[in-house]
Order: C-alpha cells, then structure tokens, then sequence
C-alpha cells in the first residue's frame, strides 16, 4: 500500500525530472542526444526511459580518479558502495557495488556497465570490475536508472552505465598533463592526448595511481592505459576501435574487529573493440565486436596470529561478443530498430600451492547468449510519441526468456515532458552461482522484474532551469540469494521483493557561470537491501569564472544497511566536500580538493570506518 500510496501522491503533485547540468555559462540546451536509450543517436525527450547524463566538464570538475564516485552524487537512485580513499577491490571486503532503485545485487550483477555500448564483465562472476572505470577515458556517461534489458539483455535488470569515450570532433591537437596528490600518500597522474586531421582521430591516455590507505594493510595502486583509434571512411560509413589496460594491487585490510593480514588481490583486465558504424538520413546502424577478460591472483590473507594461506586463488574470465543493429525510419516521425546480440564468456578458476606450484581446478566453464529485438518508435503527432519493442534472449543455462517493453511520451506546451513506461528486466544466473563453491546450484532460474514509471520535465526562465520528478514502482521475482538448505548453504530463488520511490532533479543557472544542481531519491524496500539508502540527497553550487572556478555540494545519506541479517544495522551521515581551480598560465590550473570537511565518521560497508578529511592539491595543464 505505501508503493501505491506514493505513486498516487506522485501523480496529483508531478514537479518534475531533469537530466544534468550543461556546464556552459549561458543556458541549458534542449536539444541533447544520447546513444544509450536505443543504441543510436536520439533526442532524449522522445524516450520514454529516464536518460540523465553526466558530461566530461561534471566528471574532471571532481578530480575524481574514477567516475563512480561522480555518479553517485549527480544521478539519484544510483548508490555506489566505498571503502577509503582509493581502490574498490574484489573479492571479500571489496566494495564498489552498484545499485539503481535497490537493484543491483552483491556483487552488482544487476547493473550493467558499457564501454562505447559493449558489455564489461567478468565472464565467471557476471559482476563488473569498479577500479576499471577511469575518469580519463570519458567524454561523458549516460545513466538509464530502471531496466534496460530491451536493448541490453542479462545484467541490465537495474539499469545500465555507459561510458562513452573520448573522441575529437573537429581538427585539433590537444595534451592534458595532471598530477595531484594529499592524505595517506596518495598520489595520482596521467597524461593524455586528442588528435583530429580530417577523417582520422585518435584518443590516448596513461593514468597512475596509488594510497597508502587510512587504515593499515589498505596499500592501493593501479597503472591504467586507454587509447580509441577512429576513421571517416565517408560521409556515411565509419570505422572505429578501443582499447583499455588496467593493473591494479588492492589490499583488504579485514574489518575493525577482525583485521587480515596478506589479504592482497593482483588484478588483471584488458578491453579491446571493433565498430563499423553507418549513417543515412533515413537509415542507421553498426556491427560492433568486443572482447574483455583479464587474470585475477588472490591470496584470501589470515587473521593476526592464524595461519598463512598455503595457496593462492587464480583464474582467468573472458566475454567475446557481437552487437549488430539497425535503425530505420519507414516513414514521417518512425524510428524502427532491428538488433542482433552474441555473448560467448566463461574462464577457468584454480587455486595454486605457493610451496610447489601444484593446482586444483574449481572451474572450467563457458556459457553462450543469443538475443533478437526490435524496438518500434512513431511520433503520432507533434505533441505524442509511442513506443514498443520486444527482445527475445536465449541462454544456454537458463533458457529463453522474452522482454517486452512500451512507452508514451507527451511534448507539452511551455517546454514540458510527461513520460509513461512499463519495462521488464532480467538477469541470468552467473556461472558462480551455478557451478563455483558450496552455494552452487544448477537449477536457478533467472531473475526478473516489472517496472513501471512515470516522469514529468520542465524548463522555466528562458531555459535557465530545468526541473522535474519522476516515481517508479518495481516488482521483482525470482531473486537469487544463499540460504540455509537442509543444513547447508544453497543458492537459491527466494521469491519477490517490490521497492517503490521517487527521484528528482532540479538545475538553475542562477546567473553567468553560477550553477546550482541539485537531486533528491527516496526508496522503500519491501526486502531491505545493502548498498542502497532510502534518502539520498545531494545539493551542489558550482561558480565557473575565467581566471578561478569553485564548488561546493553536501551529501545526506539516511537509511543505508549495513546489515540485513538477525539484527539489521542502518546509517546516516552528511558529506560536505568543496574543491577549487585557479588558473596560473593559459592552460595551466592549479587545484585543490577537500573531502568529508567537517571530518565525520561513518562507514558505507559494515567493519569498514570511511577515512575522515581527505584533502588532494595537484595541476593540471592543457595545451
């Protein structure tokens, strides 16, 4: 009754959604395109998902290392679970866990992360890897907060993260030099360059970092390179590629009760990709293929006074796929696709004596998944548009399963939006949870769920705001967790859980270069999940000058699990972070960055305190 209720408060008091900031000094543009919505280029307002964006200039503003962090404060619904400073990890104590709405799951198999819209997994583990997301390599990230499975298929269930990379638009030479460093040792670098001439582009860059963590035994450090190769072969074919190698050591320090000594993860992943890319104005469309894998080496550590492991945890994952789609506008205001997706993934896991070498295979598994969609988009009038579309998926473990989806968008007077969709999102079970440890089970179903949203938009003051709410209502079954089975742990389909809530946004461009950027997410579970609060709210000001430039946003967080078992344990906490940038020489800025500023303590993971004041100076110089 409290998820109905909302949704009928919702419906009588609809203020408004918006997608992001646009980091310009003058208004906010209405005429934006995302790719993610349907996998081509499209003007979000005839979309009826919530799309939010969050543009290059938001992202290196931060000086955030990773693009997580900025996400979690600028998309609302979207939660991303920290231990320190640096470093996400993997593993037991690793954290990084994604959850859109509550849905996510530990790991975050439920949420799915793209690269330039391929797929970023690990092909045994089905989750994705958190330091691997580099702040460097994008030009911007499109968030689709609720499922996404239409055009994504497995994984996509909460939503989906795409990362769209660098890429020059028009003839240029341009270097970017940056290092900073501050509290516990830490440090971080990199350099990286943009070069355009005619049809060719390119996109390369080289990132360092490392902390010696607020805790004992927290060491982190990773190398990262990334490059992205594009040509014009003519004015409607394209042909492009992407690469991406990440060397990272995480150490987990165990929690406050129970610290771990020589608990240490080397951790190995690479990313490469293919696209040939075709656009006409009737017609568009691309074949895409895609690799990712990588090798983990874990020794699972002791506790103070136990026994040093006497081997050490590898394997080796890998997913290969191909995308193809195809856009085509039969006739006036049609926008019709036809797509193809393959998934080929799997690895081997071992564990390997340290004294001799000798290994003991746990895993040696691969998986295949074949889908088909079409999505059917018309603009009936001016004013409406309606969308449908179905993807039928096909797993080797799980078998068939079908993902319809549809969607009413109104383009109202005075530059409103109202937006109406019922989508269904899906998640097959990984090959841990079929085949890995004691909990393995091969009898799992899928995991699926109905969503159902409505949105309202507006822009006010000649286009200087832009505001909006939008609630959601989603009823999930067949959910997989470990439970206690005639005495033993056993993954099971526990059965539903239905989670209902509200999100908004609101951007002012209150006068040239002040931007006030604030969001607001309220979520009940009827199963309470970790990693996922049930008060977000996040309010930024940010003061864009020539010669300086300056920000300022709090963080509430209230209502965030840390545990969920016998004895529940919930936290609250306030964040207030500032940063700062003043221009030195032309493209030479020097900044500065403090976090957690009035030094609070509160943990995100439980038996993981976050650190206090964190305070990170460096530069940055463009040329």
């Amino acid at each position: 009754m409290k998820c109905l209720s909302l949704l009928f408060a919702g419906l009588i008091s609809l203020s408004t959604l918006v997608v992001e900031a646009q980091d310009s000094l003058r208004t906010i543009e209405l005429q934006e395109v995302v790719t993610t919505g349907t996998r081509s280029e499209d003007n979000p307002r005839l979309l009826p998902m919530t799309v939010s964006v969050i543009k290059q200039t938001q992202l290196e503003e931060r000086n955030e290392i990773n693009i997580l962090p900025t996400l979690t404060s600028e998309v609302p619904g979207l939660f991303v679970t920290q231990r320190g400073v640096l470093g996400y990890g993997v593993s037991t104590g690793g954290s990084g866990g994604i959850k859109m709405r509550g849905i996510g799951g530990t790991p975050n198999t439920g949420m799915l992360v793209l690269i330039d819209g391929m797929p970023q997994y690990a092909g045994l583990y089905g989750h994705p890897i958190a330091d691997n997301y580099q702040t460097m390599l994008a030009e911007r990230v499109e968030v689709i907060r609720g499922p996404a499975s239409l055009f994504y298929g497995s994984n996509a269930m909460g939503g989906v993260i795409n990362i769209v990379t660098r890429q020059p638009k028009n003839d240029t030479i341009l270097t970017d030099v940056h290092a900073q460093g501050g509290s516990y040792y830490t440090l971080e670098t990199g350099i990286s360059n943009q070069f355009r001439k005619g049809g060719y582009s390119q996109a390369i860059g080289l990132n360092y970092s490392r902390t010696n963590g607020h805790r004992n035994n927290m060491g982190f450090d990773e190398y990262n390179g990334f490059a992205r190769l594009g040509y014009e072969m003519s004015n409607h074919w394209s042909i492009g590629a992407m690469g991406n190698v990440a060397y990272f050591n995480s150490q987990n320090p165990g929690t406050v009760d129970v610290p771990l000594l020589d608990n240490i993860m080397h951790i190995l992943r690479g990313t490469a990709s293919l696209s040939i890319a075709n656009h006409y104005n009737k017609t568009s469309g691309a074949i895409r293929l895609y690799y990712n894998g990588g090798h983990h080496l874990i020794n699972e550590g002791y506790v103070k006074g136990g026994i040093p492991q006497t081997k050490l945890y590898h394997h080796t994952d890998f997913m290969a796929g191909m995308s193809l789609y195809q856009t085509v506008a039969f006739f006036r205001g049609n926008h019709t696709t036809f797509g193809f997706d393959y998934q080929y993934f799997g690895g081997h896991a071992w564990n390997a004596a340290i004294t001799d070498g000798t290994t003991t295979d746990i895993i040696r598994k691969v998986q295949n998944e074949l889908a088909g969609y079409v999505d059917f988009r018309q603009r009936v009038v001016s004013w409406f548009a309606l969308d449908v579309g179905i993807r039928f998926d096909w797993h080797s473990q799980s078998g068939i399963n079908y993902i319809p989806q549809g969607g009413l968008s109104f383009l109202l007077p005075h530059d409103a939006e109202l937006k109406a969709l019922v989508s269904r999102g899906f998640r097959s079970p990984t090959i841990r949870e079929l085949y890995m440890y004691v909990p393995a089970n091969v009898n799992l179903n899928a995991e699926s769920l109905w969503n159902y949203e409505i949105s309202y938009s507006q822009h006010l003051l000649n286009n200087r705001v832009r505001l909006g709410v939008n609630i959601f209502y989603l009823h999930a079954m067949d959910m997989i967790s470990t439970q206690i089975v005639d005495g033993r742990p056993r993954n099971m389909n526990t059965g539903e859980m239905r989670n209902c809530g509200m999100e908004a946004e609101v951007v002012f461009n209150i006068i040239k270069g002040l931007w006030l950027n604030a969001n607001y997410s309220y979520l009940h579970m009827s199963n309470p999940q970790l990693g996922a609060p049930e008060h977000k709210l996040n309010i930024a000001l940010r003061y864009h000058h020539s010669y300086f430039r300056v920000g300022t946003d709090i963080q509430y967080i209230h209502g965030l699990y840390l545990a969920i078992d016998v004895t529940p344990e919930k936290e609250n906490y306030v964040l207030w972070n500032i940063n700062a940038s003043c221009r030195l020489w032309r493209g030479l800025w020097a900044n500065i960055k403090v976090d957690n500023l009035l030094g609070h303590e509160y943990e995100i993971n439980k038996g993981f305190p976050m650190p206090r004041t964190t305070i990170l100076a460096g530069f940055n110089w463009t040329f």
